[in-house]
């Protein structure tokens, strides 16, 4: 039995103490926050009309199977703790020409007459032809990369890739340059080019084998969990405690201990003396490891800063405005959002707010989470992280903030949804909050390495291993969880 450590209580950090826990180990998580849950949050506003609850976080739960497996693992099923709902449409796609929206679903054949009915008959038989491309890359992925380490590009190099999935994975080109070669209607164009930010990548930089993101997404559907996702960081902590786990909140870990290559525990604020520990599984972002719990100055050069952050608004709204769960209003200039959101360091160009961004809205058809006869809405967009490098924007600058919210407000206007007149209140939540809130550096919504290759799950110390989004396989809550067993069963079971 090994004494294991582990830093944060995100997802990835609960599921691994969970399947640790269950092999036999003894395990300890520390979270520097006073509750657990990490990205996956909650806010909850009372209001005359009743409470209005909200996820910060995440809105769509992918890949069910996934956390089925976690729950099984760990000695339960996973319906006994959580009420999962399919979602149809999954996303909801309104672009800007006033057109026809398109309504994603998972099956493909409905789909590709979704795509026929409001594109065309070119454009379904386009989209079915990059499908096929996709399910070749996503069965690749799922088989050689989902659930093993890869410590470096040369694990990669040395799968024993087929033909066929080379082909499909097309290394060296990008999202963008598949879409152009297999869609000829730019609204599917821009539908997949959306796919690149799952990860927190630019769509023109991002590696076309992301196909594999939006054929997992429409293949095993699109799920909420009812009363929120935030409940799904309730029942890792109930399996957790049930298991043994010792959950610490308020305990920020400073400091990892590892001398003569291997690790010998974590230090704790305000804690003179050492915790000490055989495995510590770090459950924050690789920058923040490298930086400061265990400076290592190869693998931090090693990290690409260039993720998305999120800029949200948190609004009560009153009435019913007839829209799916999760809806994406997409601009007339994606790439100049792109531009806005990354900047261009190397060209002196800094990144900015978007002036027309595409803006996503969550509304929860959920008794749970609203009074009756209103909506509580998630309203998204992508942002440069929080910082005053080219590359980043200083949301921290007076007025910005809410300066931007109504911005957003009028561009859901100018597309046909307007609020303003219908709001109860509103909350404003900026990159430079995220950061405060969870530890992600800048805000940055899926870790600071985004793309397709993350940090090893491996760390440089015998014992050390990294979950979570900013590590191996990567960001998203399926991925997320994935990390989390890559490692647990690495580490192995106490006996």
């Amino acid at each position: 039995m090994a004494r294991i450590v582990v830093v944060g209580a995100g997802v990835g950090g609960l599921a691994t103490a969970a399947r640790l826990a269950a092999t036999g180990h003894q395990v300890t998580v520390f979270e520097r926050a006073d509750t657990v849950g990490g990205k996956l949050g909650r806010y909850t506003h009372d209001t005359p009309a009743g409470s209005f609850h909200f996820d910060t976080g995440p809105s769509l739960l992918t890949l069910p199977e996934v956390f089925h497996d976690l729950f099984e693992a760990t000695g339960a099923k996973l319906d006994e703790y959580l009420d999962l709902a399919p979602l149809d449409p999954i996303v909801r796609h309104v672009f800007p020409d006033g057109g026809p929206a398109l309504d994603s679903c998972t099956d493909p054949v409905e789909f590709a007459a979704r795509i026929g009915a409001a594109f065309g008959d070119r454009a379904a038989a386009d989209w079915q032809r990059l499908w096929r491309r996709a399910a070749r890359v996503w069965h690749a992925s799922s088989r050689d990369i989902l659930r093993r380490t890869v410590d470096s590009p040369r694990d990669l190099a040395s799968l024993a890739w087929r033909v066929g999935d080379l082909a499909a994975i097309a290394p060296g080109r990008t999202l963008r340059g598949l879409g152009r070669r297999h869609l000829s209607d730019p609204r599917l164009r821009m539908l997949l080019d959306r796919y690149a930010t799952y990860t927190g990548a630019d769509p023109r930089r991002a590696p076309a084998a992301l196909a594999a993101v939006p054929y997992a997404e429409l293949t095993f559907g699109g799920w909420y969990l009812r009363g929120g996702l935030g409940t799904l960081a309730d029942a890792l902590l109930t399996r957790c405690l049930d298991l043994g786990v010792v959950v610490q909140t308020g305990a920020a870990v400073t400091r990892i201990d590892a001398t003569g290559g291997r690790v010998h525990g974590v230090r704790l604020a305000g804690v003179a003396a050492p915790v000490p520990a055989d495995v510590v599984v770090a459950n924050v972002d690789a920058l923040t490891v490298y930086r400061d719990l265990l400076p290592h100055p190869r693998r931090l050069a090693g990290l690409a800063d260039r993720s998305l952050a999120g800029f949200v608004l948190l609004l009560g709204v009153s009435g019913s405005t007839g829209l799916a769960h999760h809806n994406v209003f997409f601009p007339r200039d994606y790439d100049a959002e792109f531009d806005a959101v990354f900047g261009d360091p190397g060209r002196g160009v800094r990144a900015r707010p978007a002036a027309d961004p595409t803006v996503f809205v969550t509304v929860a058809d959920d008794p749970m989470v609203r009074p009756a006869g209103h909506e509580a809405w998630f309203v998204l967009v992508n942002a440069a992280r929080q910082g005053t490098a080219a590359g980043a924007v200083d949301w921290r600058r007076p007025g910005l903030a809410d300066a931007y919210a109504d911005r957003i407000l009028d561009v859901l206007a100018q597309r046909g949804v307007d609020v303003r007149d219908r709001l109860l209140f509103r909350e404003v939540r900026t990159p430079a909050d995220l950061d405060v809130a969870t530890g992600a550096p800048g805000g940055s919504i899926y870790g600071t390495a985004g793309g397709l290759l993350r940090p090893a799950n491996r760390g440089p110390a015998h014992g050390l291993w990294l979950v979570g989004g900013s590590s191996h396989p990567g960001g998203g809550l399926p991925m997320v969880t994935l990390s989390a067993q890559i490692v647990a069963d690495e580490i192995g079971p106490a006996w």
